[in-house]
């Protein structure tokens, strides 16, 4: 196992060569159809979600509905939701006490009127996201500050809990055998219950802040025929990984499961990289775990720029090379520190340029940003590059075809109709494949006759929708134009069926001007034509988050000039298209229930 990673050293220079010398045409690479993109969205102390320990039902709702919707503006399609942050639980009727970050103090005490995981899956696969569950396995008690109900376990199996650092900052001992079972077991009674797609674990197993001789009557006791402490806690985790593999495997196999590393194996791994190390200090080895297989997919977090003493484009490629020679194909998405890009040593281009780098030679396939507010609250304009140019075109999630290989069937009898709120498409179920799946979402492609849609083509993906929903409106058709579209269907491990026979459509009569809602508007933009400034206007019957995005003709977004909560009342802003070809775009608002498109024509 030793002997792949070391040999491997040295086999990422050309690509590292390759980044630096044709940087400005990495900007330009059209992004994948097949990547994983995705966001942690952070629980715990009330990081990205819910915004505060006294948010009502409605308000938690609300909130995560707009996380969703801004997430899948910027063509992400998964979610990593922090489901048990400390020993406690995001969702109803489980083993351990709703969380205080959800709750507050009163924690197991008090009753929710919803079910908080089951809201967050069911609005993800309505948009065509996966959703992931994460667990922290062993952290129980965060902080001095922390909460912690009657119920818990720390309070209930004190003797299970060890303490570090100078607050009581608590871990359940990974050497207890009981231990190892229980958490399995409170992981277990998520995969039973709810349809998640994913099973994640982050970096916590052994702490960061040094495990000195808290274990040491542990090791006497559990010890066995190790010698060494390190290689006694190492084996800890490793046989816990591989415990909550084979237990998700045999009751639900399609279901991911994935780990997120330190981002530093050990040391001397790669070369030039130095370090804290996920090996010797917390006692984590996931190169073991890719090596017996027990993981699909590794999620490293790389939180360092490119060039420096923990260089990203040594370690990205590292950890690459490794996965694909000791696991098969297994699957690589790094873990990106969006947050970071406020320090003053971070590039504003930074994330750009990793995720790019990420795509030479298909190195990742996929990033997860940490976290998801840093995304949304479009630090340094990320999110508007996300939408502009990194994540531009909508993608898949790659396929495992280690869990399963089998294509569904594809859709069948799609329909086309002109209406006043453009071309909308109809289609039914197909049917069940040789495996007995079915859809469990589909995808939407288009092309602007005379130009031949083309599955393979990522820019052509006009849509992802959920299982349940056989239709689709496509808004920004507009009248005069000709257009062809076609329908496949994807399984839950994302293999995707042939398409359906195209259907061409020719738009005729629909309004250029829809009439607008009672106490909502958008207005025409003047002056139309324009080159290259306009006023774009929009009135608002209530405060609440808004949309406002521009479309070339391929209904590709090419701007997004408003995004956010608004007041209500009149908004007006200028938006300047001198980066765009003339031609003729359509922009839209989406307020709420209140969506409305109308064209503009640039003139250079």
């Amino acid at each position: 196992m030793m002997h792949g990673p070391n040999r491997m050293k040295t086999t990422f220079l050309t690509t590292i060569i390759l980044f630096f010398t044709v940087s400005a045409a990495v900007a330009q690479l059209t992004p994948p159809k097949r990547e994983f993109r995705a966001a942690w969205v952070a629980t715990v102390s009330n990081i990205d979600w819910p915004s505060s320990k006294s948010l009502s039902t409605t308000s938690q709702k609300a909130e995560v509905i707009a996380i969703l919707d801004k997430h899948k503006a910027s063509n992400i399609n998964a979610i990593l939701l922090q489901v048990r942050p400390s020993c406690d639980a995001f969702y109803q009727g489980g083993l351990e006490p709703l969380s205080e970050y959800l709750v507050g103090s009163q924690g197991g005490n008090l009753s929710l009127y919803y079910d908080p995981l089951k809201f967050w899956i069911d609005e993800a696969h309505k948009r065509g996201m996966e959703l992931h569950a994460w667990f922290n396995p062993y952290r129980s008690v965060v902080a001095s500050g922390s909460s912690v109900h009657s119920s818990h376990i720390s309070k209930t199996k004190p003797e299970w809990n060890i303490t570090y650092g100078a607050s009581p900052y608590k871990f359940l001992n990974p050497g207890i055998p009981e231990v190892k079972e229980y958490v399995t077991k409170v992981i277990m009674d998520v995969v039973r219950r709810y349809d998640i797609d994913g099973v994640h674990f982050d970096d916590y197993f052994y702490p960061y802040g040094g495990t000195t001789n808290q274990d040491s009557a542990t090791y006497a006791q559990y010890k066995g025929t190790f010698n060494n402490i390190g290689d006694w806690r190492r084996n800890n985790v490793n046989t816990f990984i591989a415990m909550v593999h084979d237990s998700i495997k045999a009751v639900k196999p399609w279901i991911k499961y994935g780990v997120s590393p330190f981002g530093i194996w050990k040391p001397g791994y790669p070369s030039g990289v130095s370090g804290m190390n996920a090996f010797t200090q917390i006692y984590c080895d996931p190169v073991n775990w890719m090596a017996n297989k027990k993981v699909d997919y590794l999620t490293p977090q790389t939180y360092w720029v490119i060039g420096g003493g923990q260089d990203y484009s040594k370690l990205m490629p590292w950890w690459s090379d490794t996965i694909k020679v000791l696991a098969n194909g297994r699957h690589l998405y790094t873990g990106n520190a969006v947050y970071r890009i406020q320090d003053s040593n971070w590039p504003a281009t930074e994330i750009q340029n990793q995720i790019e780098l990420n795509r030479i030679l298909n190195r990742a396939q996929g990033f997860v940003a940490f976290s998801s507010k840093s995304v949304t609250n479009n630090l340094k304009g990320i999110q508007d590059s996300l939408r502009n140019n990194q994540f531009r075109y909508k993608s898949l999630p790659p396929t495992m075809p280690w869990l399963d290989n089998t294509v569904p069937n594809a859709p069948v009898n799609l329909a086309a109709t002109v209406g006043a709120g453009g071309v909308t498409l109809q289609w039914q179920d197909p049917s069940a494949a040789a495996d007995g799946d079915t859809a469990s979402y589909f995808v939407v492609y288009r092309a602007l006759s005379p130009d031949t849609v083309n599955i393979n083509n990522p820019k052509l993906i006009l849509a992802v929708t959920g299982n349940d929903t056989l239709r689709y409106t496509d808004a920004a058709a507009v009248n005069g134009a000709s257009y062809q579209y076609l329908v496949t269907s994807a399984d839950r491990l994302d293999n995707e069926s042939a398409a359906t026979a195209k259907i061409s459509v020719t738009v005729t009569g629909v309004p250029d001007e829809p009439a607008a809602a009672r106490t909502y508007s958008l207005s025409q933009n003047y002056p139309n034509p324009f080159n290259p400034v306009t006023t774009i206007e929009f009135s608002l019957g209530a405060s609440g988050p808004v949309s406002v995005r521009v479309y070339d003709m391929l209904g590709r977004t090419v701007a997004v000039p408003a995004e956010g909560d608004f007041a209500a009342g009149t908004h007006r802003f200028t938006f300047n298209g001198s980066n765009l070809a003339s031609g003729v775009y359509i922009y839209r608002i989406v307020a709420g229930t209140f969506v409305q498109s109308r064209k503009m024509v640039l003139q250079k």
